[in-house]
């Protein structure tokens, strides 16, 4: 059943105390298997909101009109929006339960969404990348606020990003500070063309959710686009770059920040940027466990590595590997053009293993509840 709308006001008159009712008191998707959500296309390129359970069992493909990207989860209620991918006009409200459509958020005329957002922790404020098309270049995080039926924008809490292109953002630990990869790319209107690539400003940022800047730091290469990261539970960011400059470059495509130090890149062998092919796509963290993996979709690679020595756990070739989230003992890892696999961890060597999931045209993004 579609959230009613008492269960909706219940949200709004539980957002003052929600760190003390914990992460999952008013729901919880677990059961005795991890709820995998990700954007999906079928053969007939039909976009769908999908949530499936790490043993294979789909809970739900809501078809909706965008492409989407990454999955932003409400952090006690059954929902997540499903970002549309860039540039694009909507993102979709789901109940997680079943799937349902709760609503289709529309940006503002002169916005269009960059692919991410984020829940605070108190489940009333949502925090979007986007684009000014009235002033190009400018990044921006939309501020909308979860009323007791949709979500509705906050015109005047938007606040810059303090750099160009805005793509993942994500919560450090104190739940008030925001980290955001910059992208450095201009692109105007409904576009993806990139306007300034002689004149790139990537930047790694993080500021209050009100916008106050603490830091901004860059990499030494200007065409070295910052998109995707993930954050440990004790502060350290690994981030993961696309570059834009000669395919003969060697360049870090795999970052780190640890807490009160600088940001600089993460140590990764030659080979393995070669590999890499200049892109790399989701980024994950496996806390309990310290470890980080990548995707490498272009150059069909998947990576583990340790997240404190930068020991390689996992080089392994994956066709068109996309979406990587943490689960239990391991990392589950889903492909656009193959098979999904499952990475167990819980021993000194790695093992692996097919998911009973759909093949093929799963999106960059894997989102785990």
């Amino acid at each position: 059943m579609p959230l009613t709308r008492r269960q909706l006001l219940s949200a709004g008159a539980a957002v003052a105390g929600a760190a003390a009712l914990g992460g999952w008191t008013l729901w919880s998707g677990r059961g005795q298997s991890p709820l995998l959500l990700s954007a999906r296309n079928d053969d007939a390129g039909q976009h769908y909101a999908v949530g499936y359970f790490l043993d294979g069992r789909r809970a739900f493909a809501t078809p909706v009109a965008e492409r989407c990207h990454d999955i932003c989860r409400h952090p006690f209620l059954p929902l997540a929006l499903f970002v549309g991918r860039r540039p694009a006009r909507e993102s979709y409200l789901i109940d997680l339960r079943h799937g349902t459509l709760l609503q289709t958020l529309r940006s503002q005329p002169q916005r269009h969404f960059y692919g991410h957002a984020v829940f605070h922790s108190s489940g009333q404020w949502l925090y979007a990348t986007e684009n000014d098309i009235g002033e190009p270049g400018r990044g921006v995080l939309g501020c909308y606020r979860l009323d007791p039926e949709r979500l509705q924008l906050i015109h005047d809490r938007e606040v810059p990003s303090h750099g160009v292109g805005p793509h993942q953002l994500a919560w450090l630990p104190d739940g008030e500070s925001l980290v955001i990869g910059n992208g450095g790319i201009r692109t105007e209107g409904g576009s993806r063309a990139e306007m300034n690539l002689d004149a790139m400003a990537p930047s790694l940022v993080i500021m209050d959710r009100h916008g106050e800047r603490i830091s901004k730091e860059t990499l030494p290469h200007p065409r070295n686009s910052i998109r995707h990261l993930a954050v440990a539970t004790d502060g350290t960011v690994i981030t993961g770059q696309q570059y834009h400059g000669d395919a003969w470059d060697s360049v870090p495509l795999l970052a780190i920040k640890r807490p009160g130090e600088a940001y600089q890149p993460f140590p990764v062998s030659e080979v393995q940027l070669a590999m890499m092919n200049q892109y790399t796509a989701s980024i994950a963290i496996h806390s309990e466990k310290r470890l980080v993996a990548m995707t490498a979709p272009r150059g069909n690679r998947f990576f583990i590595w340790d997240l404190d020595s930068a020991a390689t756990l996992v080089d392994t070739p994956m066709p068109d590997c996309a979406g990587v989230g943490a689960v239990p003992g391991g990392f589950a890892v889903t492909s656009g053009q193959g098979k999904c696999r499952y990475f167990d961890c819980r021993a000194r060597e790695v093992k692996s293993c097919w998911l009973e999931l759909p093949d093929g045209w799963w999106d960059n993004h894997l989102s785990v509840v």
